[in-house]
């Protein structure tokens, strides 16, 4: 494929992604007050009775909500952008990569509902109960519900993506990045990195941070359990070069051929574009020079 074909490419798979979260944000918009109400559950509950959250803004009741939907959207769609973003990359992969792609849409989509799930009923609760609790008791803990959204969007997404930490350690052993011996041997700076990015994910405080370390570490622990079971590319390059001695220069040839085919077209094209840019430039520089011509022929005149 050429570069501009896979620019088409990748404006198709971006318009799709668009298309879906916007088909199940206009489903799920009449029901946005509904939604947000179950998203607040966690932190109603540790309030006072007869408490609850307050807006500030004039118009938060009506954008808060509406902006919660939307999120929402975005997350129920997550296997769809998921399967989008694996199928963009599919066609850089070998044979037995791309057999992958469904299992890994698989667990990447239950590894950050898991995420979420994990800071929804463990995290939050946790985290609001001492927030309530340590505060003086002249101080009426009401929170605003446009805060209230940014803080639970940001932690609940940093809990799904931290999730995330077995499948980025399974690719980087796959594509050769790195071993599973070196990734044990360096295993005390990538606890102390759990921490560190914690701490850049979560709020200022240690219960959310150390709640998002301690389950990135078991989750590194559990790639490099399942990594070994994975063929990495480099071992593959080998074992089909040694298996196929006699067929594999003839696929090596026609490798060749299509990689300079490949060259030659995405040459072709940089040259066109080389060229338009070229005339831009000179019809540029000729309305330049008659713009000056005519200043010139203004101040004699």
């Amino acid at each position: 494929m050429t570069f501009i074909q896979h620019l088409v490419e990748l404006r198709d798979k971006l318009l799709h992604s668009v298309i879906a979260i916007l088909v199940i944000f206009i489903g799920i918009f009449p029901f946005a007050n509904e939604v947000y109400s179950f998203i607040a559950a966690p932190i109603i509950g540790v309030l006072p009775t007869d408490t609850n959250i307050i807006a500030i803004g004039v118009i938060s009741p009506f954008l808060t909500p509406l902006k919660m939907a939307l999120i929402f959207a975005v997350y129920l769609a997550m296997p769809y952008l998921l399967f989008q973003v694996w199928s963009f990359i599919a066609p850089a992969l070998y044979k037995h990569e791309k057999q992958l792609i469904v299992p890994l849409v698989v667990s990447s989509t239950i590894l950050f509902y898991a995420g979420l799930l994990f800071s929804f009923y463990v995290v939050f609760p946790v985290i609001f109960g001492f927030l309530v609790s340590i505060g003086p008791n002249i101080v009426d803990f009401t929170p605003d519900i446009q805060y209230y959204l940014d803080f639970v969007l940001k932690v609940s997404f940093a809990f799904g993506v931290a999730f995330e930490v077995p499948i980025a350690t399974i690719l980087l052993i796959m594509f050769g990045v790195t071993t599973v011996e070196t990734l044990k041997k360096n295993r005390p700076y990538v606890i102390i990195g759990a921490f560190a990015l914690g701490m850049v994910l979560t709020p200022p405080d240690i219960i959310s941070q150390t709640l998002i370390a301690i389950p990135m570490w078991v989750l590194f622990e559990a790639g490099l359990i399942f990594a070994p079971m994975i063929k990495t590319r480099s071992k593959e390059t080998k074992d089909s070069k040694n298996d196929k001695p006699n067929a594999e220069p003839h696929a090596s040839d026609n490798d060749d051929e299509e990689s300079e085919v490949s060259d030659d077209e995405l040459d072709e094209e940089m040259d066109k574009i080389d060229d338009e840019f070229a005339k831009m430039d000179d019809e540029f520089a000729d309305y330049i020079r008659k713009l000056d011509e005519e200043d010139k022929d203004k101040n004699k005149k």
